[in-house]
């Protein structure tokens, strides 16, 4: 009974493989039957689900992403335009600060950043002399500090006269007369316009010459090339103008110079005050970078050599230069903050229309979730499509934004700053904007009900 039992059962397992294997035949004869065109179209089909029941790919999810936009190229583009000016703000505006800092430094550079000013601030009383006295800089601080600071490359003292000069007509001005060395001038960065400044030989002979500034020599002689080898008196006492000069960049009154300024040797000057006592010395270092060790030095040599309550001021132009550096710093910063607006209203347009891209493809949607897309693969689709746009909208813009100072650079003679960071900011930039707004969109598409997508009109 066994063996009858197990022939039935035996006899349909067999007739089941047949059938099956019968089936694969007929399949197998019915594809051969098919023109190449047909059997083409069949294995795309095939491989369409198979793709769609399997994990997508990076490559895969961006070749759909492309497609997209192959689809609706002006949307795209108009998409990516906002992204476009943005970037190209944030490489501009940075290319604004950073031109802006080069030339407010070298301002500043032309008033003289390698320049130390020292000058007495004033002596108070000691516990043993319980008097009051002064301790002015002499001429012998100078060579002093000359001998034992290196980095010092010139110096000059200064003594300050104030003077009442006729400029004819009845007209008697106030005037500022310095007595200076001839290495003032490398000192103060003075630029000679006409004739020439006193040398070491009008310094060592006491030659009464003066050089005078562009105001004084056109308000008493009519033009500075007109002033060269003329007269004039300082109290009673007959100069000649050998030369006309000028601050490197305007002061405006905030330097010991101002618009009716006489400098004159300092041996002259000397007999005007009777007695050798300075008001400041100035000192030019070699370096910029020595400077704050060159103002310890120059300090501590002064004061060594006066009383120890004698107070001497040091000045130089690093602490001003650090300061505008920053204020240019944080101006740039701010330039970028309000250029990276631009960048929010890119990425906003990028969102609504990825909103509307995923209206508009909702049955789309639909059929691939019913093909078994997963909701990783939707998300992740639709947040490529965004990246995309920002990106390719990000990378346009650092072209049009680089475009412009190295157009500038190479048709002129201007060199303007290009930061290699605001390339690397405007691209994160780029990239943040396409992920922070694509997310909603993106979530929004992978939420959808597959059945009400696929009812959807």
């Amino acid at each position: 009974m066994m063996e009858g039992g197990n022939t039935p059962s035996g006899s349909a397992r067999s007739g089941e493989i047949f059938s099956k294997q019968g089936c694969r035949t007929a399949h197998l004869n019915q594809v051969d039957g098919m023109n190449p065109v047909e059997q083409a179209r069949q294995s795309a089909f095939q491989q369409t689900l198979l793709s769609a029941r399997r994990t997508m790919l990076m490559s895969e999810v961006i070749k759909l992403a492309i497609d997209s936009f192959r689809a609706s190229k002006l949307r795209f583009a108009l998409t990516a335009l906002g992204m476009v000016i943005g970037t190209a703000s944030v490489i501009l505006v940075v290319t604004i600060g950073l031109t802006g800092r080069r030339f407010i430094l070298d301002e500043i550079q032309k008033i003289g950043t390698n320049m130390i000013e020292v000058e007495y601030s004033g002596g108070g009383a000691t516990g043993a002399e319980n008097i009051l006295y002064n301790d002015y800089l002499t001429r012998e601080d100078e060579t002093a500090v000359l001998s034992q600071v290196p980095s010092v490359r010139y110096s000059s003292p200064m003594l300050e006269m104030h003077d009442r000069i006729s400029f004819g007509g009845g007209v008697v001005k106030d005037t500022l007369v310095l007595g200076v060395s001839p290495q003032y001038k490398d000192v103060r960065n003075l630029i000679v316009l006409s004739g020439r400044f006193f040398d070491d030989q009008d310094e060592k002979e006491h030659i009464k010459c003066a050089v005078v500034t562009v105001p004084f020599a056109r308000a008493m002689f009519g033009s500075p090339q007109e002033a060269i080898g003329q007269t004039f008196s300082i109290s009673r006492i007959p100069f000649t103008i050998i030369g006309t000069f000028k601050e490197s960049v305007d002061t405006f009154g905030q330097s010991e110079i101002s618009d009716q300024t006489i400098l004159i040797p300092y041996s002259v000057a000397r007999y005007f005050t009777g007695t050798d006592t300075v008001k400041q010395i100035f000192f030019s270092i070699r370096n910029m970078d020595q400077v704050p060790e060159a103002s310890r030095d120059i300090h501590h040599v002064i004061a060594s050599r006066h009383k120890k309550n004698s107070v001497y001021t040091v000045f130089n132009m690093t602490e001003l230069l650090s300061t505008a550096a920053s204020i240019s710093n944080i101006l740039t910063a701010v330039l970028v903050m309000v250029a990276a607006v631009t960048l929010a209203v890119g990425g906003v347009g990028i969102m609504n229309i990825m909103l509307a891209n995923v209206r508009s493809r909702i049955r789309e949607i639909g059929i691939r979730k019913a093909l078994g897309a997963t909701y990783r693969e939707i998300k992740l689709q639709f947040l490529a499509e965004a990246v995309i746009i920002s990106l390719t909208g990000g990378v346009i813009g650092i072209v049009v934004g680089l475009a412009v100072p190295l157009s500038v650079r190479f048709f002129t003679d201007y060199q303007l700053p290009v930061s290699p960071w605001s390339v690397v900011i405007a691209l994160i930039a780029a990239t943040l904007v396409g992920v922070l707004f694509g997310t909603v969109p993106a979530t929004r598409a992978a939420q959808l009900d597959p059945v009400e997508s696929l009812k959807y009109e």
